[in-house]
């Protein structure tokens, strides 16, 4: 892949993956009384055709990139497309609700495998500066319009039938297998080292253990003898995954890459960006769809000036990133999230389009434009190849995660008042958003005071130089 045009066309099959990817986390939100129907589930059993899917995907993620890094990215990116492949054909075919999450669990799983490898590909084939940035932003956006999308998408296609928003991924993601092996030429180059079978065996089962318990805290109860051993288990098994990892020859998670002031904050910024919109998400589709009774078209249409502003900028991200620096996109992303958030916490029973939704929207998805890329950018720069891998899956475990601990937390603050909705529970749970993305401000300003590092030679100097430290 030494010629800029296979390293574009291999750029654009990667994106069309991430895009699936991203899609699918949102995508069945607005077909789930659809589902609830057809298939007659309890709303407890409802629950988990999306957190089914962020299960696996939230809990491999670091064993996805690690494993990509290893056995190498082209071969592990192809591998898990084709699986991703079939689990969306039989998502879309089975009439049993447990299938259907079955089948939910393994795509979350071969996107656990997929995006990590994605983003470690591009990372090592386009060089540092300029180039991999205008890459990158073009790579997330798509991830982000995807998000941002999905529930555009599934709203359009719930009208023709459910089956649509899982059935849909399979022809794309049918193409770019073939195409893939056409684009993703050259050496796929393997990291140096062994396989740390029991530090992947101890991250990937507290992670699989960390996401259940906080998708079945509200309902068991955030109290409860179940949730608070589950949490506890959490915590002796990262324990032990830090010790084994401090004493292992070849561990899966080097610990001093945690050491990198910019690469903590870029994962703390996304765990708050996804966290906190998923979150807002989840309410949104509540007070429009059950409590305005909007149809989900018209809940789907709300979400369009976000998922259009990150398509449209996306192009452009790369370019603001070498021109500031990601330290001030980030804050100035982060102070839009709030400021989206805010403007919700004026709903009532008859909201304005123009006063209130449609410039809440705007904001957000300023706040995705903005901070989406800037924040992969950031997590993978000063990283060596052979752990870029290990990078993104950091990076994007923290997003799937976040977003199911927030999510957890306003269904629970949703609930606390009783099942019948009400204006009061639902701005409580925006709040819930709003702090977190105010304190999500306050950890990127601190990067703007970050020493930076001086570049030592003109091809440094022609490329941005970022923070690392």
């Amino acid at each position: 892949m030494s010629s800029s045009s296979s390293r574009w066309g291999a750029l654009a099959v990667l994106c069309a993956v991430i895009f699936l990817d991203a899609l699918d986390v949102s995508m069945v939100g607005v077909a789930l009384p659809a589902i609830q129907h057809d298939l007659g589930l309890s709303t407890s059993s409802l629950q988990w055709v999306v957190s089914g899917y962020v299960l696996g995907y939230g809990g491999l993620l670091l064993l996805g990139g690690r494993t990509a890094d290893l056995l190498g990215r082209r071969r592990v990116f192809l591998v898990a497309l084709g699986v991703f492949a079939v689990a969306s054909l039989l998502g879309g075919i089975v009439d049993d609700g447990g299938l259907l999450i079955a089948a939910r669990f393994v795509k979350g799983v071969a996107a656990a495998f997929t995006a990590p490898a994605a983003l470690s590909i591009i990372t090592t084939t386009f060089p540092e500066g300029p180039e991999r940035n205008r890459a990158l932003s073009i790579f997330t956006a798509c991830g982000a319009s995807g998000y941002s999308l999905g529930l555009v998408l599934s709203g359009l296609l719930t009208e023709i039938g459910w089956r649509w928003t899982l059935l849909m991924p399979v022809p794309v993601a049918i193409l770019a297998l073939i195409i893939a092996p056409r684009v993703l030429r050259g050496r796929d180059e393997r990291a140096e080292g062994g396989h740390d079978l029991i530090g992947a065996v101890l991250i990937s089962a507290s992670m699989l253990l960390l996401v259940f318990t906080v998708v079945q805290a509200p309902e068991a109860g955030w109290a409860s003898l179940q949730t608070i051993g589950s949490l506890v288990a959490v915590a002796v098994l990262l324990g032990l995954f830090v010790l084994a990892e401090l004493r292992t020859r070849h561990p899966l998670v080097r610990l001093g890459l945690l050491r990198s002031g910019h690469i903590v904050r870029a994962n703390l910024g996304l765990l708050i960006l996804m966290g906190s919109y998923v979150a807002f998400q989840f309410v949104a589709m509540q007070y429009f769809q059950n409590l305005l009774g909007w149809s989900a078209l018209g809940t789907a249409m709300a979400f369009l000036p976000a998922g259009l502003l990150v398509a449209v900028t996306s192009t452009k991200m790369g370019d603001f990133a070498d021109r500031f620096g990601t330290g001030k996109l980030i804050v100035i992303g982060s102070a839009a999230l709030a400021g989206g958030y805010a403007f919700f916490l004026g709903i009532d029973r008859d909201p304005s389009l123009g006063g209130l939704v449609i410039p809440g929207m705007i904001l957000m998805g300023t706040a995705f434009a903005l901070s989406f890329p800037s924040l992969n950018i950031q997590a993978t720069s000063g990283v060596d190849d052979d752990e870029q891998g290990l990078a993104s899956g950091l990076l994007n475990t923290s997003g799937q995660v976040g977003g199911a601990i927030v999510l957890a937390v306003v269904t629970a603050v949703l609930t606390s008042g009783g099942e019948t909705l009400s204006i009061g529970a639902l701005r409580s749970a925006i709040v819930v958003s709003l702090v977190l993305a105010l304190v999500g401000l306050a950890i990127s300003a601190t990067g703007l005071r970050a020493r930076r590092v001086p570049a030592v030679d003109q091809a440094e100097r022609e490329a941005p130089v970022y923070e690392t430290v």
